[in-house]
């Protein structure tokens, strides 16, 4: 395939990858980078490809910059690992949408003028995948607030009873460390069902709880 095709290609169809960096329609995504600790869709690999296109219209880049830039904009919550994200680039830089140059053993990114007209007729699903990482930040300080030993890191909303049940539920899981499977077992289903209960019942209008995710 010439070069030629490969550009008039970008200009036709969104580059898609799965997430070894072959053609395709992969999802992937590690969410906080030990899997998915937060519930939402996984974003697909051209999801990942026009945002690192859109990152790179706010100024050069290295691939681990770009990484860290997800990371930040989502509090974590959403970190794709190297490996997806160097093929990723690869990719875009082989669609004539970014350049790239050597300098000293890392790569720095830059969009080209075709990858500039790619971001802005795609400008809309970029805000919105944007937005979405905001939300995940929100749902992961969130999280981190629930988890914390008190209720300062939730900005002092978590409410003593709230705080004081979740030391007891860290105490007696740290009390089946060395259980059984079978007792494993057990507890995971109980916390299943808590879990489920949990999400299933939405705090009633203008109740004063937990910050909003």
């Amino acid at each position: 395939m010439g070069h030629h095709h490969t550009r008039h290609c970008s200009a036709q169809h969104s580059p898609r990858r799965d997430e070894h960096g072959r053609g395709g329609h992969g999802r992937h995504g590690d969410f906080g980078g030990r899997g998915e600790l937060m519930r939402g869709r996984r974003f697909s690999s051209e999801d990942l490809q026009l945002m690192l296109l859109g990152l790179l219209a706010g100024g050069d880049s290295h691939g681990y910059e770009l990484i860290k830039a997800l990371e930040t904009r989502s509090e974590g919550a959403y970190v794709p690992s190297p490996g997806v994200v160097y093929p990723a680039l690869t990719y875009v830089h082989e669609l004539g949408l970014v350049e790239a140059d050597v300098v000293g053993n890392k790569k720095s990114y830059r969009l080209s003028e075709e990858g500039a007209r790619y971001v802005r007729e795609r400008q809309q699903r970029l805000d919105e995948m944007f937005v979405e990482l905001a939300l995940l930040a929100r749902k992961m300080k969130a999280l981190r607030g629930a988890m914390a030993e008190d209720g300062e890191h939730a900005g002092g909303l978590w409410v003593p009873e709230f705080i004081e049940a979740r030391r007891n539920l860290k105490r007696a899981l740290l009390q089946k460390n060395d259980a059984p499977q079978e007792e494993q077992r057990r507890v995971a289903a109980i916390l299943a069902r808590a879990a489920a209960e949990i999400e299933a019942v939405p705090p009633a209008a203008g109740t004063r709880g937990g910050p909003a995710v």
